[in-house]
C-alpha cells in the first residue's frame, strides 16, 4: 500500500483559486502538502497538480492569483448551460447521466479543439513534460461514459492529458487521445476521491464537492476509503470561501477574494493536515 495522496478536485476558476489558497495557507502554516507520493487531478485540479510536480510552489501560485495574473476567459452561455443541465439531470442512474453528457459533449457546436490546448498551454505556464513523481489525471471517454487514468506510462502528452481532464460538456469539445475523444474528469465524480484507493493517507481538496446530476460526491467517497482502512481528510470551501466564489465559478474577477479565503481557511486546517499527513 502506498504512503500518502493529495486529492485535487476540479471547480473552474474559482475553485482552482481555492484549492491554491488552500494550499498556500496550509504551507505558510508549516503543513505543506504538496510533497506526497501521488497526486491526483481532476480538471481544474489537473492543472494544479501538473504545476506543484513540476515544482511550483503554491505560496508562489498564490501570488499570482492576488496579482491578476493572466486567466482564460471562457464565457457560457444560457442556452450551453441548458444543454449540459438537460443531460445531466434527466436520467437517475449515474451511468445514463454520464452517457447522456457523453453524446451532448460529442453533439455540441463548441471552438475547435486546438483552441482547448492553446487554453490549457497558457494554464499550464512552461510546463510540458510529465513530472517524476507520481501525478495521475482522471478523464471520462464521451462516447462511453468510461472513467480513465492518464499519467506517464500512458504515452500521452501532458497539456493533452489535462486537456482531457478539462473538457466540460458543452462548454469545450471533448479532447483526442490515441483515437478516441475524452471530456472533463468531473463529469462523474467532481473529485475522484475514490481514485485514491490504495494510499493509507489521504488528503482531498474538491471546491465542488457535488458533481450535477446523480454521481457520487466526496465526503461520499472519502467515507468508503476511510472503511477500507484509510485515513482521509476531505476539505470544501467553507462558509466564508463560499460566499467569495459566489454562483459563477468561471468568474475570474473574484480570484483574489476566493483564494484570500482559501488561504485562510488552510491556515485554520493546518492542525488537521499536519496530523493526517505527519503520523
Amino acid at each position: 500500500m502506498a504512503d500518502t495522496a493529495l486529492v485535487l478536485g476540479g471547480g473552474g476558476t474559482l475553485g482552482g483559486a481555492w484549492e491554491i489558497g488552500v494550499l498556500a495557507g496550509l504551507a505558510e502554516a508549516g503543513a505543506d502538502p504538496t510533497g506526497t507520493d501521488t497526486v491526483i487531478g481532476t480538471s481544474a485540479g489537473a492543472v494544479l497538480g501538473a504545476r506543484l510536480t513540476a515544482g511550483a510552489h503554491p505560496v508562489q501560485l498564490l501570488a499570482g492569483e492576488l496579482a491578476g495574473t493572466p486567466a482564460v476567459a471562457v464565457r457560457v452561455t444560457a442556452a450551453q448551460t441548458a444543454r449540459f443541465l438537460w443531460a445531466a439531470l434527466a436520467a437517475r442512474d449515474p451511468e445514463r447521466s454520464v452517457r447522456r453528457l457523453g453524446r451532448a459533449a460529442l453533439a455540441a457546436r463548441t471552438v475547435p479543439e486546438s483552441e482547448v490546448l492553446a487554453a490549457i498551454t497558457t494554464l499550464l505556464d512552461g510546463v510540458h513534460d510529465w513530472p517524476d513523481r507520481d501525478l495521475r489525471l482522471a478523464s471520462v471517454e464521451a462516447a462511453t461514459g468510461r472513467l480513465a487514468v492518464f499519467d506517464a506510462s500512458s504515452g500521452v502528452p501532458l497539456p493533452q492529458a489535462v486537456a482531457a481532464s478539462c473538457a466540460v460538456p458543452v462548454l469545450w469539445p471533448p479532447v483526442s487521445v490515441a483515437g478516441r475523444r475524452w471530456m472533463d474528469g468531473g463529469t462523474r465524480s467532481t473529485t475522484n476521491v475514490h481514485l485514491a484507493r490504495g494510499h493509507r493517507r489521504v488528503l482531498a481538496l474538491s471546491p465542488v464537492p457535488r458533481a450535477v446530476g446523480p454521481h457520487p460526491h466526496a465526503e461520499a467517497q472519502g467515507a468508503e476509503l476511510a472503511a477500507e482502512g484509510a485515513e482521509v481528510l476531505v476539505l470544501t470551501p467553507d462558509a466564508d470561501a463560499r460566499r467569495a466564489i459566489g454562483r459563477n465559478l468561471l468568474d475570474a474577477s473574484r480570484r483574489a477574494a476566493v483564494a484570500e479565503a482559501g488561504r485562510r481557511q488552510g491556515a485554520a486546517r493546518a492542525g488537521a493536515v499536519a496530523a493526517l499527513l505527519n503520523r
